[in-house]
């Protein structure tokens, strides 16, 4: 099965107060991670990646993906098409709070061929990484490359999507926090 890329260009960045059915994501690699209170699941797929974390039950999931991906509508708290950088927070139920920043970042060639050659080499050992198959036109594929970084009280994401056909590179950087409440259950 060919693994491809949709075109930058049609790419959103979505929160969602609610889990998203599995079955509307293509999935290339995942992670669960609990810590303390929370849990996580971190998943790279054909257009970006999904992030399903969960504090007590309530549920928050941020989806980078394409537009014309079928997403439900309801209780989505965020919708933005990847363009220029861009930084949002949102305090949720409970106290929780969630921050993300991200941008769509087009590179030179050289630079963009450097950066995507780094994070093949060095990034596999430590994250979620997943090289998608080339167009036949060039010879690598895409990149996908995930870091986790969790605490009793917090999860850092930042995620790196490269897409070679337009010589661009999406970054995002997400913060799910507790509310200070719950330190005492520290694990």
């Amino acid at each position: 099965m060919l693994t491809l890329r949709p075109k930058v260009a049609e790419l959103t960045f979505q929160l969602y107060g609610r889990p998203l059915h599995p079955e509307l994501f293509q999935v290339y690699k995942a992670r669960r991670i609990e810590r303390g209170d929370y849990w996580a699941k971190v998943e790279i797929t054909s257009a970006g990646h999904v992030i399903t974390w969960n504090y007590r039950g309530f549920t928050l999931t941020e989806v980078a993906t394409a537009a014309h991906h079928p997403l439900p509508k309801r209780r989505r708290l965020l919708f933005h098409r990847l363009g220029d950088a861009r930084k949002e927070q949102i305090e949720c139920r409970g106290g929780m709070f969630y921050q993300t920043t991200f941008q769509l970042e087009p590179a030179d060639s050289s630079i963009f061929w450097m950066f995507q050659e780094h994070l093949a080499c060095e990034s596999e050992r430590r994250g979620l990484l997943h090289t998608f198959d080339s167009n036949g036109r060039l010879a690598l594929g895409a990149i996908s490359y995930v870091n986790i970084e969790t605490r009793s009280r917090s999860m850092l994401v930042q995620a790196f999507h490269t897409f070679p056909d337009d010589l661009a590179i999406v970054k995002s950087q997400s913060v799910f926090r507790i509310p200070e409440a719950s330190r005492g259950t520290r694990r």
